[in-house]
């Protein structure tokens, strides 16, 4: 173990974690009319209806296996009768496939903002950045998936990236094991640890209020005026002239 280790494994996911909080607390308190995707839909919509539910729904697989993989032990799946063959095929399908999707989703969508004018007239810098590293993320991620299917990478994450990972929240980090992790899977990690950096100060930071109770509200009734007779005689003073 080296002190690059201790710097890139031990260090820098709490700087990281720091930025992250501190500057998603800063945003909500002096940027709250900033905190949108800063829609384009008006500017157009073909484009934006095929590329942000592939990416979006791509996006949300992706996370999932990402959470389970790096959650959850290797010896919770063992004691429920799965083999680390049966979790490896599952992981490599699923994941590739959402990859694609994900990936062919951004691809939409910064094709979409390059050649509508109005759309890449409202592209800033930091959305130019925040682009490279969400791309380069979602390459390095699978890239490692592919290999590991093809048998270029033969490494199990969940005896290194995975214990290295839930160390760090018992904030007793367990260095020795990423430092084992293939070349491959530090470099996701490290370009994960960049996007979560940079994550507050983009437009991504409106992941963090998603409109999930649009999915459990009642339902909005709307009537129209002209559908029947009022449920209540209007107030007086207001009669229609017509009915005078």
């Amino acid at each position: 173990m080296t002190v690059w280790d201790v710097l890139l494994w031990g260090v820098l996911p709490y700087v990281m974690i720091a930025v992250l909080v501190l500057g998603t607390v800063w945003r909500y308190r002096y940027d709250k009319f900033g905190w949108t995707t800063r829609s384009s839909q008006l500017y157009e919509s073909r484009l934006l209806r095929i590329g942000s539910p592939v990416f979006h729904f791509g996006l949300l697989v992706v996370v999932i296996g990402h959470v389970i993989g790096l959650v959850i032990p290797q010896s919770w799946t063992d004691a429920v009768g799965l083999s680390e063959t049966a979790y490896h095929v599952q992981a490599v399908v699923l994941g590739g496939i959402a990859g694609v999707c994900t990936l062919t989703g951004i691809t939409i969508l910064i094709y979409r903002r390059r050649t509508t004018g109005p759309v890449f007239s409202a592209t800033t810098r930091n959305d130019k950045a925040m682009y490279v590293v969400l791309v380069a993320a979602l390459v390095a991620g699978l890239a490692t998936t592919l290999l590991g299917a093809i048998g270029g990478v033969e490494h199990n994450y969940r005896e290194s990236v995975s214990p290295w990972f839930r160390s760090l929240f018992v904030l007793q980090p367990d260095i020795a094991s990423m430092a084992r992790a293939s070349v491959e899977f530090k470099i996701h990690t490290l370009i994960g640890m960049v996007l979560f950096t940079i994550w507050p100060f983009t437009r991504l930071v409106h992941a963090f209020t998603a409109p999930l109770h649009y999915l459990f509200r009642p339902y909005i009734v709307y009537r129209s005026r002209d559908a029947g007779p009022a449920s209540r005689p209007a107030r007086r003073g207001w009669e229609s002239i017509e009915r005078r």
